[in-house]
């Protein structure tokens, strides 16, 4: 599947960083920006710019916050072509805080906004865009939106914002082929002027295979995670990503010496992917909160109990 005008991002480190309180080491993180750029990845979304005045520094990792002497300290002295994102949520953003494109070493800026605080997304957008960053909007949770409610913001991010890239989010994981179809068609529909990506996540292991939807119906932005690592579920792995897309430009080599040697020895820390209660809360179209809180409790492996409470099923 070789289209040039596809772009990959990895977002390991920043969706990754929901499971750790975003507190990798400087040295993982730079492993992975060594491994991003020899595999010709795209850009590299290494967390959130989030205000420190709303979350503490003693709570919160390094990624949290991204400040650009820590992003510099990663990233120095790499030979790469690899653009540094950063995230930013609606209302936890310290505007100030962003200098501007020239003096920082971020590129991108993408804004993560539900379908209710467009208006503020696009503020938010317009401001980075002012400073000189690329900048996309996230939908979040597309799953639940009104239809009549997702008209309206995609005209409005095509008639107000300057965004360049509008994402289609499926957080909950809830999404199958023809849902992922009729919203990709939509915004293409809709966005003239925009490209349109996807972001999947993986509860009903439909990631990877929402992706290549996406792609087909020419989605030409779109996010991966190495082995799939990200909150609960996870996220499409950009391996199974790279081999798809058969561009010469990608090589899936770095990718698999990291996961060999950094990825393993995580997932003996940290627990993401395929698990059941996470399957749960996708197919309910349920934020996965309920499932995480399960998996860190005595009773995590009590799936259909978990299953009644979510749907009172038990109360037949």
């Amino acid at each position: 599947m070789f289209r040039e005008k596809i772009k990959v991002l990895d977002c390991t480190i920043r969706d990754g960083g929901l499971i750790n309180n975003h507190d990798f080491d400087h040295r993982f993180v730079r492993e992975v920006y060594k491994a991003l750029s020899a595999a010709g990845v795209d850009y590299m979304e290494i967390g959130y710019k989030n205000s420190k005045k709303l979350f503490s520094e003693k709570e919160f990792g390094a990624w949290k916050f991204c400040d650009d002497e820590a992003i510099k300290k990663v990233i120095d002295g790499i030979e790469s072509n690899t653009k540094i994102s950063v995230m930013v949520d609606v209302g936890r953003v310290d505007i100030d805080d962003v200098k501007p494109r020239k003096e920082s070493p971020v590129g991108m800026i993408r804004v993560a906004s539900y379908v209710k605080d467009i208006d503020k997304a696009i503020y938010l957008i317009n401001h980075f865009a002012e400073k000189g960053y690329e900048t996309t909007v996230n939908i979040m949770a597309i799953s639940r939106a009104l239809d009549n409610e997702l008209n309206e913001a995609l005209h409005q991010l095509e008639e107000e914002s300057k965004a360049g890239v509008v994402y289609i989010v499926d957080s909950f994981g809830a999404l199958y082929q023809e849902s992922t179809e009729f919203l990709i068609k939509k915004a293409k529909s809709i966005l003239k002027t925009k490209e349109v990506g996807i972001h999947a996540h993986n509860n009903q292991q439909l990631a990877f295979g929402n992706t290549i939807e996406a792609i087909i119906h020419d989605a030409n932005y779109v996010d991966g995670t190495v082995y799939g690592l990200g909150r609960a579920a996870g996220n499409c792995p950009l391996e199974l990503l790279i081999g798809f897309l058969k561009n010469p430009k990608f090589d899936i080599r770095p990718i698999l010496d990291l996961i060999s040697q950094e990825f393993i020895p995580l997932r003996k820390k940290l627990e993401w992917g395929y698990i059941i209660p996470y399957a749960i809360t996708g197919m309910l179209d349920e934020h996965p909160k309920a499932a995480m809180e399960l998996r860190s409790s005595s009773r995590k492996e009590s799936y259909r109990e978990f299953y009644d409470s979510l749907t009172a099923s038990g109360l037949d």
